[in-house]
């Protein structure tokens, strides 16, 4: 068309006032990549926490498997973060001298036993309490929680008058007997609460079907509870695992003894064996961390659904 300016490839257009329209997009984008910056800033922050807290749960377990590789001299003169000449020296005295590996062996059972048999009872009870309609059920759940919160204190002379009277002293089953007064109200409450989540039409439809009471709890209940059974598990195994009152009052012969018990002999009057202490620390602290690895997944969604009311 004649008249009107021809533009080529390099040439430049002619430049010109802004247009309303112009001003709207940039103001439109800087609106967009506010957020998303805002955003990206949260993220760095929440993350910068996060490392945060992780070091300081972290650093107080590498401290003292640092401390466990040193020698005294080493541990009392020269403190360092990383150890100049590690050794083993630490974890074969307490191996081959104070045999702490019976204590190991002796936590094993007892803290298994209590967590099978707290388990099976409790399972029970808190099937009864969620799923049958009688009077006072409601108290009973509150005695039950309250016999948890009972101080282990309180309850000592009580059960060593049992003890005595059962000659279940110095004994691994004394100890399951004792862990169980308060490992099973502790896991009825916990599976009280994670059996309400789970619909009672489930088990009223396997019931039309045929199945018992019975068959309903261990087909339909008991497998839709895996992860509230988990946590409940692991919750009563660490508690036997580290308890010590019961086992330090009613275990007299040394190859009775716990892991706790025997990282408190380890402790004789005013003498620290750091060392050894902190090699028996983290060869006492293993099977737990192990265990909470492999079921964290159940953990969280185990104890979410347990704290649920119904």
């Amino acid at each position: 068309m004649q008249g009107l300016p021809r533009y080529g490839p390099t040439t430049a257009f002619p430049s010109g006032p802004a247009s309303p329209a112009s001003d709207e997009i940039r103001s439109g984008a800087r609106w967009y990549q506010q957020p998303r910056l805002r955003k990206a800033g949260s993220l760095i922050g929440i993350y910068l926490i996060m490392i945060l807290v992780a070091a300081i749960v972290i650093f107080p377990v590498y401290w003292m498997f640092t401390i466990s590789l040193k020698l005294p001299k080493e541990i009392y003169r020269m403190p360092s973060l990383v150890p100049d000449n590690p050794t083993w020296a630490n974890y074969r005295t307490l191996i081959e001298k104070k045999d702490f590996l019976t204590n190991i062996r002796n936590s094993i059972i007892v803290s298994s036993s209590v967590t099978v048999v707290s388990l099976l009872i409790s399972s029970f009870a808190a099937y009864s309490i969620v799923r049958f309609r009688y009077r006072f059920r409601g108290l009973v759940g509150r005695i039950i929680l309250l016999t948890y919160l009972t101080p282990g204190s309180l309850l000592f002379i009580p059960l060593s008058i049992i003890v005595a009277k059962l000659h279940l002293g110095n004994s691994l089953f004394g100890l399951v007997v004792l862990y169980l007064t308060f490992s099973i109200p502790l896991s009825t409450w916990l599976l009280s609460g994670y059996f309400r989540s789970v619909p009672a039409d489930l088990e009223e439809q396997a019931m039309v079907d045929g199945t018992s009471q019975l068959g309903a709890l261990f087909r339909i209940l008991l497998p839709l509870s895996l992860p509230g059974l988990a946590a409940v598990a692991i919750f009563t195994f660490t508690a036997a695992w580290n308890e010590l009152l019961f086992a330090l009052i009613f275990i007299t012969s040394e190859e009775k003894r716990t892991v706790p018990l025997g990282l408190q002999y380890l402790m004789t009057g005013d003498v620290l064996l750091w060392g050894p202490i902190m090699a028996g620390a983290t060869l006492a602290a293993l099977p737990v961390m192990l265990l909470y690895f492999i079921a964290q997944r159940f953990m969280v969604r185990g104890v979410t659904a347990g704290s649920v009311k119904g």
